[in-house]
């Protein structure tokens, strides 16, 4: 999640669990508790190479493996100091111990996915249920901040941290619901496209769990479709993109190929540009504007040359200028004729076909 998100989010948490004289204190801990996992892009930024960059994020600091270890040193360290933690050590324990487990928990519902098992080599946890940024999610945690901050030790403050979690979970559990619906609509209409069995995710679109964006990976490429909860019925409609899949097997072996598919889940759109072979994380972006894009080869007589390091490219990102289409997306379905032709690529069938 974002990291104002997660000021709010460990903050209410910590004073949740530490005793209310400390309420202020542990307000203030757990905003930086929680913000304690993300700085390993601190020390990444030392890399040259952007594929690193990206798939170690969220590894050894988000790891459930590892944080149990940080959060007692934490907790012990501060015990020997005396103050706060030395007066009530139970209760200041937990409040470190769930601070530091949630932020990778919460990072999971997130698409970009969490190495929630470093350094085991088990591929990111993505349960894909959240955008990175949601209002609706951040709202209760920051009202329930606000409260209790201003209450300190009064009830109205510990009425306002429950509150505010229970609104959080809550909007959590919606995430997760809204995802199943979404998830069975492309089922049934995948099937029918031949693409029952193709790997697939679900993604909401930005800022809302409202509007959400289903792909499934076919032999020449990939299809995407929409679905709002408010205002589609009836079967989801998918528009075919072209993938350079011969490209893509022909470099399927370089380690550098390889993480990037261990990472994404094989989520990954190849192209050819100037003699680049690009590769396009799916699972972050709308077509044809992905977030991350990287040159990992470079076509020499014929054959393709690793690039060392891979280069990450920026291409004239349009997305932001159709925020307002997904806003009006989300209450009006679009007519049947052209959402089932499509703006470009082949239709479904067709490359499901190839």
């Amino acid at each position: 999640m974002d990291s104002v998100t997660h000021l709010f989010y460990g903050g209410v948490i910590a004073a949740a669990i530490a005793p209310r004289q400390d309420r202020r204190a542990a307000l203030l801990a757990g905003m930086a508790l929680n913000t304690l996992p993300d700085l390993d892009v601190l020390p990444l930024l030392l890399s040259d190479d952007p594929v690193v960059r990206m798939t170690c994020h969220r590894a050894a600091t988000h790891s459930w493996l590892v944080l149990p270890l940080v959060a007692w040193a934490i907790w012990a360290f501060l015990r020997r100091r005396g103050g706060r933690v030395e007066q009530a050590p139970r209760r200041w324990w937990w409040a470190i111990f769930a601070c530091l487990m949630a932020h990778p928990l919460l990072d999971s519902f997130t698409i970009y996915g969490t190495q929630l098992l470093w350094p085991l080599p088990v591929r990111p946890l993505m349960w894909g249920s959240l955008f990175i940024v949601d209002p609706l999610f951040t709202l209760p945690w920051l009202l329930a901040f606000a409260v209790a901050w201003v209450a300190r030790d009064r009830p109205l403050a510990k009425r306002a941290l429950l509150t505010g979690m229970m609104l959080g979970v809550g909007y959590l559990g919606w995430s997760l619901a809204a995802k199943f619906a979404v998830e069975r609509a492309a089922a049934r209409s995948l099937a029918t496209l031949g693409l029952a069995d193709a790997p697939r995710f679900s993604v909401p679109m930005p800022f809302t769990t409202l509007l959400w964006q289903v792909t499934a990976m076919t032999p020449t490429g990939f299809v995407t479709g929409e679905r709002s909860l408010v205002a589609d019925r009836g079967p989801m409609h998918f528009t075919a993109y072209h993938s350079d899949t011969q490209a893509l097997r022909a470099v399927a072996g370089w380690p550098v190929v390889q993480r990037l598919a261990w990472f994404n889940h094989g989520f990954m759109k190849a192209q050819i540009r100037d003699d680049l072979l690009v590769l396009s994380d799916l699972r972050m972006g709308l077509e044809p504007d992905y977030t991350f894009n990287f040159a990992v080869a470079r076509r020499e007589g014929g054959q393709w040359r690793p690039l060392t390091p891979p280069e990450q490219l920026r291409y004239p990102w349009q997305a932001t200028r159709r925020l307002p289409e997904v806003w009006e997306r989300i209450w009006r379905a679009p007519a049947s004729d052209q959402a089932a032709s499509g703006s470009s690529g082949d239709t479904p069938a067709a490359s499901a076909a190839k």
